[in-house]
Parts: structure tokens; C-alpha cells; sequence
């Protein structure tokens, strides 16, 4: 198979490009030659800006089109009508945050997404960003109708992640002590290893199977005190979790998701966050490993990184540090909120 993949020197993308190489298709990429130079030799790379750069690809044909980089509706609509004349398959990265209301749980592909005041805007906020994939989602299908599959992660997570929003757990836990841990251990966590969807996400080619697919994992439904047990078991660093329920974190004004990331306080209007449902890529042959597997190899991973790395989520030791004195001294002076 001839498979062009926008992106692929990223993340998700790099694993694209491994998974397909090892099952022995022509890859070919498509990025601005900003990061992975050293990847991949002997790949082909056609360096271009898809935001009006996309002449390169003129005169080119593949069997299969990957989009993993694609969060404007302008950007993804040019670079779809343009490949649906020379490609017969199309797979976007959507994202389950297109979805316009968490608060049911068990969301299916079938639930409503969420609509942009202003559909023109091109500024990605945290409001904005579930919206914009929606209407990229719909650029590609008036592209490619039913030659397309739609694919909506949810948390991506594994060796390479540039968000820390995952690595963040193993690696704390892996530092050992006192270990901060936010709302109830009985919580649910959604989450998908970025090779899991990677290859999926090639199947999806190799078959050109279409539809739109809730992308989640793990198979077996996880807690958050499952989790991060595991991240116990596998570092054996001694590490004493504390459980600060929400309403004390929220006190001591503990951004969630980003600096306790996976932690969404229990408010009644995110309950299906962590619930998506992902029976139909199931049936599509969607299958996650162990989560034990995920968290050893994302550590292994985050090892070999620099010690003095910038974290992009997850607190600092001192803040960490300073939120469970606070949780102490409630505890000592009897004004615990439980």
C-alpha cells in the first residue's frame, strides 16, 4: 500500500510510520521539516506547509491518506478536496472532545458535537478546539463521502507523548515518597497507547474501512487508583499515594488536567469524559495492551530523557510539596472537606 501521512515525525504520527513500515508499505511524508530530521531514512519526505503549501502533492497519488495533523477546518478541507482526486482513502484524527456536553455517561459516536459561535474563528483554545475538529470532521467527509474513516481519540499516551499529560504518573511515582493523588481512587481514566491506535489507524487503510470510531481504551475499564497502582508495581519506588478530595485541590487552585493531569473534579458535568463508549472500533478490531506494558515502556521512555526537561504538565515537586502541608494542617486543624 502507498500511504501518504501528514505529519508523521510526532507522536502518534512517528508510530503510524513505524507500524506501517514494519508491515512493508511505501510511506511517504508530508511536514514542514521542523522536527524528526533523523528519522525514518529512506523515507520519502515531501516538505510543504499544508496552509497554502500543498502544490508538492500535485500530480501524486496514494492508496491511503493519514491526518494527524489537522485542527483547522480551512487547512483540512484544502488538503482533502485536493487528495480525494488522487487517494482512494482517507483517515483524520478527530478527537473525542468534539462532543458537546460530558455530562451523560457512555457518549457514542451518534452524541452531538459541540457548534462554534463564530465557525469562522481560527484561534484554538481549550473552548474552541473540540468544535474545530468537528468541522474538520465534516470537510473530509464532503471530500471523500464514504472513502473516509473518522477516528476520535481520547487521551493519547506513550513513549514519545510531548504533552507529559500521561508520563507524568509513572515518573512521579517512580520518584517515590509522598505522592499527591487528586479526587477518589475509584474514578474512572480513559486513555489509549499511541501504538495501539497507530495500528489500528493502518488496519483502517489496509482495509479502507469507513465510519466514524470513538477511539478509547483501555479494553477493560480502569479506575484511577487502578492506575496508578500499577504505576506502583512497576517502579517499586515505595511511593505513599495521598488522596486529596476535590474541593480541597480546587481551594488551593490546582489547575485540573494540567497540573494533576487525568484529574477532572466530579461536578456532575464531565462524568462521561472518562465513559466514552468504544464498542464500535472494537468491532473494527481496535484492541489495547496491558496498561502495565504502557506505563513501563512510557517510563523507559521518559528515562532517557534530559533530567532538567521543562515539564509541560504535572505539578513541580515544590508545589507538590506545598499542597500536601496544606492537606496535612486541614487534617490537624479539622477543616477537611470530605
Amino acid at each position: 500500500m502507498k500511504l501518504l501521512i501528514l505529519g508523521g515525525t510526532i507522536f502518534l504520527g512517528r508510530h503510524a510510520v513505524e507500524h506501517a513500515l514494519a508491515c512493508g508499505h511505501e510511506v511517504t511524508l508530508f511536514h514542514r521539516g521542523r522536527h524528526g530530521a533523523d528519522l525514518f531514512a529512506g523515507v520519502e519526505r515531501i516538505i510543504g506547509d499544508r496552509d497554502g503549501g500543498l502544490d508538492a502533492l500535485r500530480g501524486r497519488s496514494w492508496d491511503a491518506v493519514i491526518d494527524t495533523s489537522g485542527y483547522l477546518p480551512r487547512v483540512v478541507g484544502a488538503s482533502a478536496r485536493m487528495l480525494a482526486r488522487s487517494s482512494e482513502f482517507y483517515v483524520f484524527v478527530s478527537s473525542v472532545s468534539v462532543y458537546a456536553d460530558f455530562a451523560a455517561v457512555g457518549l457514542t459516536e451518534d452524541a452531538e458535537v459541540g457548534v462554534l459561535e463564530d465557525p469562522a474563528t481560527e484561534e484554538i483554545t481549550g473552548e474552541s478546539y473540540g468544535p474545530l475538529k468537528a468541522l474538520c470532521e465534516n470537510e473530509v467527509r464532503d471530500a471523500f463521502g464514504d472513502r473516509c474513516a473518522i477516528v476520535r481519540p481520547g487521551l493519547i499516551v506513550g513513549p514519545y507523548d510531548p504533552s507529559d499529560r500521561f508520563t507524568y504518573w509513572p515518573a512521579r511515582v517512580d520518584r517515590g515518597g509522598e505522592t499527591l493523588a487528586p479526587g477518589a481512587p475509584d474514578r474512572p481514566v480513559q486513555f489509549i497507547d499511541a501504538r495501539d491506535l497507530a495500528a489500528w489507524i493502518v488496519n483502517l487503510c489496509e482495509r479502507r474501512q469507513g465510519g466514524t470510531y470513538n477511539a478509547v481504551g483501555p479494553d477493560k475499564p480502569i479506575t484511577f487508583g487502578e492506575l496508578l497502582d500499577e504505576c506502583a508495581s512497576v517502579c517499586n519506588s515505595g511511593a505513599r499515594l495521598t488522596w486529596a478530595p476535590d474541593a480541597f485541590l480546587l481551594d488551593q487552585g490546582v489547575e485540573p488536567w494540567t497540573e494533576l493531569p487525568l484529574w477532572v473534579p466530579d461536578d456532575g458535568t464531565m462524568a462521561g469524559l472518562d465513559t466514552v463508549s468504544g464498542v464500535r472500533a472494537r468491532a473494527e478490531g481496535l484492541s489495547c495492551r496491558a496498561v502495565r506494558e504502557t506505563v513501563t515502556d512510557t517510563l523507559d521512555w521518559h528515562r532517557t530523557r534530559p533530567a532538567d526537561l521543562t515539564w509541560r504538565a504535572g505539578l513541580s515537586a515544590e508545589r507538590e510539596r506545598a499542597i500536601l502541608e496544606a492537606w496535612r494542617a486541614s487534617q490537624v486543624s479539622g477543616g477537611t472537606r470530605l
